[in-house]
């Protein structure tokens, strides 16, 4: 059986260093953009995050993107 995608949502996801908590371990901070289009290209993604990214006061550790797809049986 095959299983067919289809492509819903489109998120951009950022992680900043926020600081050291009590016990002096690092602490994270998330930063999320959604409604993206799902049709935009890696390439196009990654120039918007950068622009994003300097725009920013805390260190970036990294971005993301994640995709979210419907899954259906192709009925046979």
């Amino acid at each position: 059986m095959a299983v067919l995608t289809d492509i819903q949502r489109t998120q951009l996801r950022f992680e900043f260093e926020n600081g050291v908590d009590d016990k002096g371990q690092m602490t994270y901070k998330n930063k999320n953009y959604n409604n993206i289009n799902p049709l935009v290209t890696a390439e196009d993604l990654y120039a918007v995050a950068v622009s994003i990214e300097k725009l920013q006061s805390l260190q970036l550790v990294g971005f993301e993107r994640n995709d979210s797809y419907s899954l259906a049986s192709d009925g046979k």
